[in-house]
């Protein structure tokens, strides 16, 4: 009988964690081994917080957004691009690379996924909205920073956040005692404000990049400027936007500051939560190294050349600046800092940003290898072995259900619904081989492109599959940039198996159905809207209700 053997872990919560199907056929195979594993884990994590006062570890997240695999943690995979991150390279030495961290395809979904332990095609948040759109996450989606902090933890976020433009989806009002963040994303905040569109980074926008003679509908082109920009508040609390006035144009240059200031508030926050008597999660979500046009700079300072390189050697710097901080602050050995990517970087503007698809094949928006797969290293010394490397499977979902059980919040996960995420615990602690993963189901927003188990991908175009035996399967050991299908030496002997892991897949959806994000008033809950701002919506609303007059 499937899930007969259950975790120590899962036990004391009286009632299992309910995990998508795949889960239980490598549960009943080593459920009694992870068992035992898990006494060993629990002594140990219980033995950390005894040396710690009582409290388990504080968290330090930072997620980078869209870099390619091998653009920070190697200074060997540096030399190639033309310039260098030592700071997160050193702390990539100090703890374990986890090379094979699977994201979603683009920021929002891997965002939700990961502060909810649920893949987004389950709670309608697969997609990445650019503009406003009056959706986003639903409040009674349960998130790390909500049971961390009901087992005593301080939370903080500052810094890109990416999940709605209503107030439920809101880091306050989502978890974190204190937020300071963007409304939306680095295409409003660097690629169609009007510098991108006087350097053409955008085309087709603003007042002065093209003859509007035939222009009719002035509501067509999107207005950076006009949309809610950075906001910040408390937790339960109404929010401010700051760094623009009414009547004031949205710049590359205040683009530059907002990332400033998120650099000097996560470093202001983190002394803050330090000298707390109370465990600490910090989520740090830089925008930068994602930019548009070449506006704030006067030089370039590397062999590459490129806006993207420059300001993920800044990135560095600042991470570099904080985890000194970290050290001065004596907080070294009793904090979890984990650096990764969010997916595949921003391929469509390749030539000219520096970026460059170096292993994998694809970037930003793909499910091949190159679109969710990302750098990612973990640092907790005396706890995780430094300088170690991983090759077990690890999903971003992972993080929250690891992170739950380690700052003894396990309980608080919610048990209606699947959790995708699986307690990597023993992935950390023990090193190599002791994952408990072997498997991931790739979507794109709502479409299931590709099932991964243990080496072995089977593509899915279009999210349909009619003969096995003829698909695309691809061994990703031997052809990482999947560019040689090897359909008929896998799907002959394995063809059958993957349709059965689809089925099974699929018949728990059917269980436990997805469901759409939750909708609402776009800004609502921004204390100090602009004019403009306050006309954009007018706009939104009215084109929103235009096909039911």
């Amino acid at each position: 009988m499937l899930g007969a053997i259950l975790f120590s872990s899962t036990a004391l919560a009286g009632k299992p964690i309910v995990h998508d199907a795949e889960f239980y056929v490598l549960q009943q195979q080593n459920g009694e081994r992870w068992a035992e594993e898990d006494k060993v884990l629990d002594q140990r994590l219980a033995e950390f917080k005894r040396s710690n006062g009582g409290k388990p570890p504080n968290i330090i997240y930072i997620l980078i957004d869209d870099i390619g695999f091998g653009d920070l943690g190697s200074r060997t995979l540096n030399m190639i691009r033309g310039y260098e991150t030592p700071s997160i390279n050193k702390v990539a030495r100090e703890g374990m690379r986890m090379v094979r961290m699977y994201t979603e395809p683009s920021c929002t979904p891997t965002r939700v996924a990961m502060m909810t332990g649920r893949q987004p095609h389950r709670n309608g948040m697969g997609n990445t909205a650019v503009d406003i759109s009056g959706f986003g996450l639903a409040g009674k989606e349960v998130t790390l920073a909500e049971i961390l902090s009901a087992n005593g933890y301080n939370t903080t976020h500052i810094g890109k956040w990416h999940m709605g433009d209503i107030k439920e989806a809101w880091p306050n009002f989502q978890g974190f005692d204190y937020a300071a963040f963007p409304i939306h994303q680095q295409g409003q905040l660097t690629i169609f404000h009007d510098d991108a569109a006087n350097e053409e980074v955008s085309v087709g926008i603003g007042d002065n990049n093209y003859d509007d003679r035939y222009t009719m509908d002035r509501w067509l082109r999107t207005d950076a400027s006009a949309m809610a920009l950075g906001v910040e508040g408390t937790r339960g609390q109404p929010v401010k936007e700051v760094g623009i006035k009414p009547g004031e144009r949205w710049t590359e240059k205040k683009y530059e500051e907002m990332n400033y200031r998120y650099q000097a508030q996560a470093m202001e926050q983190l002394r803050k939560l330090a000298k707390e008597d109370k465990p600490f999660f910090l989520n740090y979500w830089p925008l930068y190294p994602l930019t548009g046009p070449r506006a704030s700079y006067d030089e370039y300072t590397t062999p590459n050349g490129g806006n993207y390189v420059e300001k993920m050697k800044l990135v560095d710097q600042w991470i570099g600046d904080m985890m000194r901080e970290v050290e001065a602050l004596g907080i070294v050995d009793n904090t979890i800092v984990i650096i990764m990517g969010d997916n595949g970087h921003f391929t469509k503007y390749s030539p000219k940003s520096g970026y460059s698809p170096m292993i994998f094949r694809g970037g930003k928006g793909a499910t091949t290898e190159g679109g969710v797969r990302v750098d990612a290293f973990v640092r907790w010394p005396g706890m995780i072995e430094a300088d170690s490397v991983t090759g077990d499977i690890v999903h971003v979902t992972d993080l929250f259900t690891t992170l739950a059980r380690i700052g003894g919040a396990h309980d608080e996960i919610p048990r209606d619904r699947i959790i995708d995420g699986l307690d990597q615990t023993a992935l950390w602690l023990n090193g190599d081989t002791h994952g408990r993963r072997d498997y991931v189901f790739l979507y794109n927003i709502n479409a299931l492109e590709a099932v991964i188990k243990e080496q072995y991908k089977l593509a899915i175009p279009g999210g349909k599959i009619e003969n096995a035996i003829l698909a695309d399967f691809y061994d990703l050991f031997r052809d990482t940039r999947e560019e040689k299908p090897v359909s008929t030496e896998i799907g002959a002997w394995g063809g059958a198996k993957f349709v059965r892991m689809l089925q099974r897949h699929m018949a728990r959806k059917q269980k436990y159905p997805s469901e759409g994000p939750a909708t609402g008033m776009p800004y609502e809950g921004i204390t100090n809207l602009r004019p403009e701002t306050k006309s954009a919506v007018q706009q939104f609303l009215f084109m929103m209700k235009t096909p039911t007059m």
